[in-house]
């Protein structure tokens, strides 16, 4: 089921709105926030609209029922509600009204000024205000301090909206998870739920009374290899999973096609949907249902069964399993489901010593992978030798971006895709696996056309395969003397001095050479301090990006290291992916996924800048950068302080997501250090804090001035350093804050892309990017805050201080301001604090 693409603009959609809205029945009049001493009334037709008109809060009534609920919609014709305030207390008349208590909560009353719903505040707020964002968050601000201190998006309904996040932990026993209606006419608590489930491998679990409906199968980093085909309607969308711990664990979701609304809907019969609004067909379309045939339900087919839709029965054992009630099954009654039929070699050796031949794997291929897994950290060639050396151990399974996989308990939930999943090596006795008498049959017809296949192409293969051989013989050699044969213990050992690489996989050195065409100057995309970095093709077709460490560079040699260390344990939509890296004798490259588009300072500053980018887009790059800061900072197994975050470090993939790369000055922070030193202060000037510039210290603060120096320079199109002539400025920060109290900050913003009906969020961008810029690390916020802060869910913003001007020395000119400002050098680098007027 493809994704319907809508091609209508933004504004045409909220112009079609507007008409759409001028033909309702009932009028209403809209208001952007609600304030202490006002209300909503129901019977006078008022609502709550977000700013961009996409959402409304306000009353209404299910279908077939006069019942009256207040709730979050969609601002469109066709009644859509995704959050409820009084699902069991709903109003039996049309008079009751919305407004804040004198404590500051949100409260729903009815005619006789009754408490029927309330947001439940622990601590009372005497100056608080509503307010309905874009993205359908409806949320409860205390004035005083400028911060949020409750929020719809925290105590889900049975929808899912962009920027929301569906979350269990188990520490703390907090959750918020969707529950579904209890039929379309009724919002009260219904029977089944959708929550993220914080196992070793996160997945989204929907539930019946407690009890498993339907499975994602686990997250491997990009997506969830239990949902067929979910490259091609689910993983545009942007999903994001955070596993912090086995106890913990967050979805989230952001849409990028803003023509569209969507969102996620769980509805009364217990199926997650997708669905996006096409004014073309003035309703919602459905582009994904989590249950779309019979095998989709959870354990359809029983402990060991194995179920196919498209086949008839849809139920069968798996291989070497029987039913294990043949009345029952033959009654189409599958729940009892298999049992083996032939003992594990191992149990017979354990329980009465006998001897014989030792178990088997058989595989299944493109299934959905049973549920109950436990993960190993084991490469791919240990995978299955530790399960057959686990006698409990009864199937595995080894999936790219995960690693490899054990179960030890009933196989239950396994399902035949039509193409992608996984494949199941499932354990059987050696009986079984010899009789497959097809197998055998296979295994000579193989042989047979692969004997003739080869016999055909060696002659034309060998005159390539001798020119091929000789170049890298040449490549391989030093002065007469060939490398030595590649080992991961001499690596670890010799080389590494320590790094832990379980996990990473290896490349040899010539398949990177036939990669590159031997390091050819023509595939070169570029060079850095760590050495030349090359455009590559696997043999699959795969593109890659090979970074190959200079052998005079003792200190790419310890960014090598550190970026092994700190990227391999990093999966993100917002990280450039660290595919593998090689290390034999001298050689040692890093190979990641290549990012067509390049880095992002060719766009801003470069050649390609005529190619660039509206405001839109910059928004999306902004938010992305923004993200993957969020991910490293907070979300991530590690903690992890980039230190080197700037334009030329952020690569652009085929759709120009931002990706950020280059973790070489990177550090990981323990559990509870906020701030860290160091006597090597590494980076790039005009993008220091100036406390790490300064004095060496380093902490989240560090990245988030990084973050605002390049907030601002992709708002404005100019480099940081493009100003260190001006004497009127010195940097872009300088220019920015000059603008800033000229009350003419919008100057600041590349004319190219300059729209006045864009001034209010060009504005923001801007604003934000000076809090992150402040002199003082403590007075910065952190990239939680700033990320609510672009996306507006944090209304008012706090006036930004002055902040830190770090330029390159200069010798003072003749004719100069007899005005001395404060400076504090280290090498050459200069902290200038103007004093104000």
């Amino acid at each position: 089921m493809g994704f319907r693409h809508v091609i209508n603009s933004w504004s045409i959609l909220h112009v079609f709105l507007f008409i759409t809205s001028c033909f309702c029945l009932e009028f209403t009049s809209a208001i952007d926030s609600l304030r202490v001493n006002q209300s909503i009334r129901d019977g006078d037709s008022e609502v709550l609209v977000s700013s961009g008109q996409t959402c409304k809060l306000g009353f209404f009534s299910p279908v077939n029922s006069s019942y009256r609920y207040v709730g979050v919609m969609y601002n469109i014709p066709v009644l859509t509600v995704i959050w409820v305030a009084n699902r069991e207390t709903p109003l039996n008349d049309s008079a009751g009204t919305v407004e804040i208590s004198e404590d500051g909560n949100l409260v729903v009353l009815n005619g006789q000024k009754g408490i029927v719903w309330s947001s439940n505040l622990s601590n009372p707020v005497t100056n608080s205000s509503v307010h309905l964002l874009d993205t359908g968050n409806l949320v409860l601000q205390d004035n005083s301090r400028g911060m949020n201190i409750w929020e719809s998006f925290q105590h889900a309904s049975d929808s899912l909206m962009q920027r929301m996040r569906i979350l269990t932990d188990l520490r703390t026993n907090e959750k918020n998870i969707l529950t579904s209606w209890r039929n379309p006419s009724d919002p009260a608590l219904g029977s089944f739920t959708a929550s993220i489930e914080p196992l070793e491998l996160p997945e989204v679990v929907i539930r019946k009374g407690g009890d498993p409906y339907w499975r994602s199968g686990p997250w491997d980093g990009q997506l969830f290899i239990g949902i067929a085909g979910m490259g091609t309607y689910l993983y545009q969308n942007g999903f994001d999973v955070v596993n912090d711990n086995p106890q913990t664990a967050y979805l989230s979701f952001t849409h990028f096609n803003a023509s569209v609304l969507l969102y996620f809907f769980l509805n009364a019969s217990g199926i997650l949907q997708q669905k996006a609004w096409s004014d073309g067909y003035r309703d919602w379309d459905v582009t994904f249902s989590s249950i779309q045939n019979e095998c989709d339900v959870y354990g359809k087919c029983g402990p060991f069964g194995f179920c196919n839709a498209q086949a008839m029965p849809i139920c069968t054992c798996l291989p070497g399993f029987e039913p294990k009630n043949i009345d029952e099954w033959n009654a189409a009654n599958w729940t009892s489901g298999c049992t083996r039929k032939t003992r594990l070699q191992c149990e017979k050796n354990n329980s009465a010593g006998e001897m014989g031949k030792q178990d088997g794997f058989l595989r299944l291929n493109t299934v959905k992978l049973p549920a109950r897994v436990k993960w190993s950290p084991n490469l791919e060639a240990d995978c299955g030798s530790q399960c057959l050396n686990n006698c409990s151990c009864i199937a595995y399974s080894f999936y790219a971006g995960i690693g490899c996989m054990l179960w030890t308990e009933s196989l239950i939930d396994v399902q035949k895709f039509p193409s992608g999943g996984g494949d199941l090596y499932i354990r059987l006795a050696h009986s079984e696996l010899d009789n497959k008498k097809d197998r055998k049959a296979i295994i000579a017809t193989t042989v047979v056309f692969g004997f003739i296949f080869i016999t055909i192409c060696t002659y034309f293969l060998l005159k390539w395969y001798r020119g091929r051989k000789q170049k890298s013989w040449q490549l391989l050699t030093r002065k007469g003397k060939t490398y030595p044969e590649y080992s991961k213990e001499s690596v670890l050992k010799d080389n590494l001095n320590g790094v832990k690489l379980e996990e990473l996989p290896f490349f040899k050195f010539e398949m990177l050479s036939n990669a590159t065409s031997n390091f050819d100057s023509s595939c070169k995309l570029g060079e850095g301090g760590f050495g030349p970095v090359y455009k590559g093709k696997l043999p699959d077709g795969q593109e890659i990006a090979v970074k190959r460490l200079a052998r005079s560079s003792n200190q790419g040699l310890e960014e090598f290291k550190n970026e092994v260390e700190v990227i391999s344990k990093l999966q993100h939509r917002n990280l450039v992916r660290l595919l593998g890296c090689c290390v034999e004798s001298e050689e040692k490259m890093l190979v990641y996924e290549y990012m067509p588009n390049g880095s992002l300072d060719a766009y801003l500053f470069g050649s390609r800048k005529q190619e660039f980018l509206d405001w839109k887009i910059r928004k999306f790059i902004i938010e992305g950068i923004c993200r993957g800061l969020l991910y490293l900072h907070r979300d991530s197994r590690l903690r992890i302080i980039h230190r080197d975050l700037k334009a030329s470090n952020i690569l652009l993939d085929e759709e120009l997501n931002p990706k950020i790369s280059d973790f070489g000055m990177a550090r990981i922070f323990g559990g509870k250090e906020d701030q860290a030193n160091t006597t090597r202060v590494v980076g790039t000037f005009g993008y220091m804090a100036p406390e790490y510039a300064l004095e060496g210290k380093f902490s989240e603060k560090s990245d988030v001035y990084s973050f605002g120096v390049q907030l601002l320079e992709i708002v404005s199109g100019r480099k940081n350093t493009s100003f260190y002539n001006d004497e009127q400025a010195g940097s872009l920060i300088a220019y920015a804050w000059k603008l800033w109290n000229e009350e003419k900050i919008t100057d600041l913003v590349e004319a190219a892309v300059y729209d006045p009906q864009l001034k209010p969020e060009i504005v923001r961008y801007a604003h934000v990017g000076l809090l992150c810029v402040e002199v003082v690390a403590q007075d910065r916020p952190n990239i939680s805050t700033v990320l609510s802060m672009l996306s507006s869910e944090i209304v008012e913003l706090p006036h930004p201080n002055q902040p830190a001007f770090i330029v390159h020395k200069r010798s003072p000119e003749k004719g100069s301001s007899n005005r001395s400002p404060r400076k504090f050098s280290v090498n050459d680098v200069t902290l200038t604090i103007i004093d104000g007027r």
